[in-house]
């Protein structure tokens, strides 16, 4: 900021709010990733401001799973705050997807519609769900990991969610054979969600971890 590099601040607001993020600071870490969306329209960076859009996404879907994890409620109950959250999420991720279109950026267009998905499953909306996660695999998946997602199940009832992270699992296990690390990702991720919803906590936590280890190794930020 001292000696005007505009888009260096942009960067920094971005990565100061995933930090906090991280740390479970959630309103500071949408106003720095806010910082870094105005700053990157100011500048006319297309790239940095779907850079934000997403970043402010994952802030408010870590907000809204914070949020249902600690709340004692009956699994696939979300209190209104929660389904408020989750939606603000997917309005940026939306907003973000609708931008790396015009780009021409698939890989990115794979992780808005990931997210998507991930962030409707939460809602409970399963069939829009599912609809996000076919278009991951149009764009972004290898022609095995569209099979397994071609056949997931649309849970109507929460007694079915365990049946509907099967395809996951059985993604999860090829991506390893293959070691396929970004697809790997992406299934814990997805697995991670439903064992939230199944209250799991213990397992939801390890594939989180799992899917934060291979961002990491990927440099995926």
């Amino acid at each position: 900021r001292t000696i005007g590099d505009r888009i260096g601040e942009a960067k920094a607001s971005g990565n100061l709010g995933n930090t906090l993020k991280i740390l479970g600071q959630f309103d500071e870490a949408v106003v720095c990733c806010q910082r870094h969306l105005d700053i990157s329209r100011e500048q006319g960076d297309k790239v940095g401001e779907a850079r934000a859009l997403y970043n402010i996404g994952n802030v408010y879907h870590a907000k809204g799973k914070h949020l249902s994890w600690n709340t004692a409620q009956d699994p696939g109950y979300l209190p209104q705050e929660v389904k408020d959250t989750l939606q603000k999420a997917s309005e940026y991720y939306e907003r973000n997807l609708s931008l790396v279109k015009e780009l021409g950026d698939r890989a990115a267009q794979g992780r808005a519609y990931g997210n998507l998905g991930n962030t409707q499953y939460l809602l409970g909306n399963f069939s829009e769900a599912i609809a996000f996660h076919k278009e991951v695999g149009d764009t972004s998946a290898p022609s095995w990991a569209r099979q397994q997602l071609s056949f997931s199940p649309q849970p109507s009832k929460h007694r079915e969610m365990d049946n509907f992270s099967v395809p996951c699992r059985k993604t999860l296990q090829l991506s390893r054979q293959l070691k396929d690390q970004a697809v790997e990702a992406q299934a814990c991720y997805s697995l991670g969600n439903t064992c939230t919803l199944l209250q799991d906590y213990e397992k939801a936590i390890e594939y989180h971890l799992r899917h934060l280890v291979i961002a990491q190794e990927l440099g995926d930020r």
